[in-house]
């Protein structure tokens, strides 16, 4: 798989304007909250949420908890669920679970759990790709950008140093 000029379907400006647009639309659907956590899946959502972390923090005076989630992706029922750094009862707080692309859903759904076990007010999902593939009841409240793909194809989301490139492959 090598990641191309061919191949390439968001630049480091687009994918900056997206993440500027997806911080808008999350703050005027929080407007009323005191507090947001966003929880990024690590790699690539981590980073995205650290992007929307900033930006929001730009444009609001919400105070931002950013939350990394590790989970074992191809067998997350035999290995436990990281959040760090450690969250309290979420019960009065909106969450914004956050990752690079939407594919199946199945990353996100095991990820649910996790956070319906703090009683969070409010829990919706962000990504910066969702390619509408979902297997499982999964849907984005926040997309940066929508793609239709064949199964086949895959989308890789790559941050280096500060630039940020999405190709197709």
């Amino acid at each position: 798989m090598v990641l191309t000029k061919e191949n390439l379907i968001l630049t480091h400006q687009q994918i900056l304007q997206k993440i500027k647009r997806m911080a808008f639309e999350i703050y005027e659907q929080n407007f009323e909250e005191t507090q947001l956590v966003l929880a990024g899946i690590q790699e690539n959502g981590y980073f995205l949420a650290q992007a929307l972390a900033q930006e929001l923090r730009e444009i609001s005076p919400i105070d931002i908890q950013l939350t990394s989630v590790r989970l074992h992706k191809t067998q997350p029922l035999t290995h436990p669920i990281e959040i760090e750094p450690a969250l309290p009862p979420l019960s009065n707080t909106a969450v914004v679970l956050v990752d690079d692309v939407l594919n199946t859903g199945k990353t996100l759904a095991y990820t649910l759990r996790a956070f319906l076990e703090k009683d969070c007010k409010k829990l919706e999902i962000a990504t910066l790709i969702n390619r509408h593939h979902t297997a499982y009841p999964i849907a984005a409240t926040y997309t940066g950008y929508s793609l239709a793909t064949t199964l086949r194809e895959h989308i890789r989301v790559v941050k280096t140093d500060s630039i940020w490139q999405a190709h197709l492959l």
